[in-house]
């Protein structure tokens, strides 16, 4: 999930995600080990103000659950996952749904524990999800198409005006037209918002997805996944009878089609057997072709008993009409292997890891498909992890390999302290931002690909001449959370780079340096600074706030777009930096669904804007930031 991932949805969420694996008897200090473990699973359970395992519904999770949510059934989504579902949407399934087989024999109310005891959070059968208004039968609407991570097939988060419609000289005048309350309950709102012919699409913390109008926030319809859609939704026509679809993943690890004039489902596929698999980098589709990046949680192995690591990154190809996989290829070639024992002695696995948090980038002229990706989770680390990986576009074979930061092998254990801490330690500087592909951008006009990465650091090489690396800039102290997190933007003339640095690392870790949170622009072919925006401070020490840029970018011609870790919506002028626009999106609204709600930080996918109109999803519950639960709506004078 691309930036301080797994052990702080501990603190977050309070989810215990410890994985027992059968072994010998355990040695002597086993015990300790597991003490260790349980000390901090208790801390961050206090933390949360939720001890999950005095609930009810944790007796009958162990008995009739454990055994094929908790690593036994290759399939069945990790434990991790379900509890990141709404307790709804969990309860729903044992009730009416896909695991109705399997709860057979328990009553209601003990599905309801069950679901409440995953979860943290009690169920209320009787609230009904608002729902904003239904469109008119004859709202047909039409507009140019905006969709994607990056806006397009190079991931650069750029908006051409003919798709914008929004001139640099009215974007002080933006005020808030309509917004969009998700249902009580929801913490975060990270699901970048897409359209097509008029129509806006985005998902949500529940897995509902939406068809809205674009103008005016009315609803088409609405689809129900199995868990979070924190991806874009793509659309497009396919096939010979040019059904336009909608395609997009959730947080379990399924892939969806849909119908997109009305909802209903196409077919849906698992886009990797290992139970902690998930996709949180966005799908990109070219020629009827989605390309799906696939990550995990298999790094949380907490449990100095767990068997670590086995879990491999990779990309489907899927052919968007039917859901028939093309080609699958991992970023490491090799299934892990048995590589000795650690203190505790547990088997170790490796090479393992390697996951794609981030969207690819598609290149046409080359055939290749790029991605960034993230670190190994045991030692020792593949040449692949925190790597540029280039892909054949048609039949997936591994072209190339560009290795970022070597050595960088890192998993939960290391914050615990326990056994299954890789040797040595990396430093988790995962590739969290999607590549980019900058056309003649480089020295003499040669094409460049860039990344940035959590250390603050940017790096571009010549995908022709792949082992070259043109320049590397640091722009942040960085840290797990801090330096380019989810997305950097490029609109021909400069590349903008936005800094999340916290005031305070929550790893517990010493960085050098002082912190840099805000907004960079960069000359592409030198990597000079052009100029350098930092981020003032509102937070005066305020729980949960920090005034950094988190959260993926996206520029206009004159303008660049920023949500803020504070809260904060921004405009900066491209050539200056400059802010010429502002909006405090944590302030209470009453959406076009009748529910108050207001936002937080922002994360994940952020502003785009399109057809003279600003959209942003403002909410970011997680990780040690501000919640909320909006997607606003801005237009020229509100109107």
């Amino acid at each position: 999930m691309n930036v301080l991932r797994n052990w702080l949805l501990f603190a977050a969420l309070a989810v215990p995600v410890w994985m027992p694996v059968a072994h010998a008897v355990p040695p002597a200090d086993m015990e300790a080990e597991r003490a260790k473990a349980e000390a901090f699973r208790a801390s961050m359970e206090a933390k949360g103000q939720v001890d999950r395992e005095a609930l009810p519904g944790a007796v009958i999770y162990r008995e009739r659950c454990m055994a094929c949510h908790e690593g036994k059934v290759p399939k069945a989504p990790h434990k991790t996952f379900v509890s990141l579902m709404s307790t709804d949407s969990i309860y729903h399934a044992l009730a009416d749904g896909i695991m109705q087989p399997q709860s057979a024999g328990l009553s209601l109310a003990q599905k309801q524990q069950v679901a409440e005891y995953l979860t943290g959070e009690k169920l209320d059968l009787s609230r009904q999800i608002p729902m904003p208004p239904q469109c008119p039968a004859d709202a047909a609407a039409q507009g140019p198409r905006l969709m994607g991570w990056g806006f397009g097939p190079r991931n650069n988060h750029f908006i051409a005006q003919d798709v914008a419609g929004l001139a640099a000289a009215d974007v002080p005048r933006l005020k808030l037209k309509w917004a969009l309350a998700y249902p009580s309950g929801a913490l975060r709102a990270r699901s970048r918002p897409t359209f097509d012919q008029g129509r806006l699409y985005v998902g949500s913390q529940d897995g509902t997805v939406y068809a809205l109008d674009a103008k005016t926030g009315c609803k088409h319809w609405t689809f129900r996944a199995s868990a979070e859609v924190r991806t874009p939704v793509l659309v497009d026509a396919v096939g010979k009878s040019g059904k336009r679809v909608a395609l997009f993943g959730d947080l379990n690890g399924r892939a969806y089609a849909v119908d997109a004039t009305n909802g209903a489902l196409l077919w849906k596929l698992k886009a990797d057997d290992h139970p902690t698999a998930t996709i949180t980098g966005a799908p990109v589709l070219r020629a009827g072709v989605l390309y799906v990046p696939v990550s995990s949680l298999e790094e949380a192995s907490a449990d100095p008993a767990y068997e670590c690591c086995t879990f491999r990154g990779s990309v489907l190809a899927v052919a968007a009409e039917t859901g028939d996989v093309l080609w699958k290829s991992y970023t490491i070639l090799e299934p892990a292997k048995e590589v000795g024992v650690t203190r505790a002695g547990v088997k170790r696995f490796a090479p393992s890891g390697s996951p794609i948090w981030n969207s690819p980038t598609i290149d046409e002229q080359r055939g290749l498909l790029y991605v960034g990706t993230g670190n190994g989770y045991s030692a020792p680390a593949d040449m692949s992890s925190d790597a540029i990986v280039a892909f054949d576009l048609k039949t997936g074979e591994r072209k190339w390999v560009h290795q970022v930061v070597a050595n960088d092998a890192w998993n939960v254990g290391c914050m615990i302290g326990n056994a299954n801490c890789p040797e040595p330690e990396g430093p988790d500087l995962d590739i969290g931002a999607g590549t980019m592909l900058l056309k003649q951008a480089g020295p003499k006009g040669v094409d460049m690909v860039a990344v940035g990465l959590k250390d603050g650091t940017v790096v571009t090489i010549d995908p022709d001449h792949p082992a070259q690396e043109l320049w590397r800039r640091k722009l942040g102290r960085g840290s797990i959370q801090g330096g380019v997190q989810f997305g950097m933007a490029y609109d021909g003339k400069r590349l903008y780079v936005p800094i999340s640095d916290m005031s305070s690392s929550p790893d517990g870790k010493t960085y050098d340096g002082p912190i840099q949170p805000g907004i960079n622009a960069l000359v592409p072919a030198t990597g000079e600074i052009a100029w350098r925006t930092p981020a003032d401070d509102i937070c005066h020490g305020r729980p949960l706030c920090d005034s950094g840029i988190l959260a993926s970018i996206a520029a206009i011609d004159g303008v660049v777009f920023g949500g803020h870790m504070d809260g904060r919506l921004r405009g900066y002028d491209a050539a200056t930096g400059k802010v010429v626009w502002e909006h405090d999106t944590t302030a209470e609204i009453t959406g076009v669904n009748g529910v108050k709600g207001s936002g937080g930080s922002m994360g994940g996918g952020g502003p785009v804007v399109y057809n003279g109109m600003v959209y942003v999803n403002s909410g970011y519950g997680l990780y040690f930031h501000l919640p909320g639960n909006v997607l606003l709506a801005y237009s020229v004078d509100g109107k």
